[in-house]
């Protein structure tokens, strides 16, 4: 059974930083794309970032290009997000996902990944 948990959010300042963790379990994730969203309150859940686990590959977001930066850590099955330049607007739930292997291309939307963690929180004060 997969499973996905997020960790790493928490309150920081406008400007800070903060690195998310997604511990991944269930299943070798090798052909395996794992994503970044988040949602904000009364939004839809928006595309931040993906990596394919085997080459490491990356795609992101035009809204987070050059400030976020996603990786992966084959050997501790974690993939992570690094936020910098934090804004009152990245306030969201987090969420990592993952899909069910073998796609040759990056997902956009929430219903291309079929696994999810519960989200973790990111509060950006002004």
């Amino acid at each position: 059974q997969v499973q996905l948990v997020e960790s790493g959010g928490g309150l920081v300042q406008a400007g800070g930083s903060l690195r998310l963790s997604c511990a991944c379990s269930g299943r070798t994730f090798s052909s395996h794309i794992m994503g970044w969203f988040r949602q904000a309150q009364g939004k839809e859940r928006e595309f931040l970032a993906a990596i394919t686990w085997s080459g490491g590959r990356t795609y992101y977001a035009d809204s987070v290009k050059g400030r976020f930066t996603i990786s992966r850590d084959n050997a501790k099955n974690t993939v992570y997000l690094q936020m910098n330049s934090l804004k009152p607007e990245d306030t969201a739930v987090y969420y990592c996902a993952t899909d069910r292997g073998g796609r040759s291309y990056f997902g956009v939307r929430a219903v291309e990944y079929d696994y999810w963690g519960k989200g973790t929180q990111v509060t950006v004060s002004s």
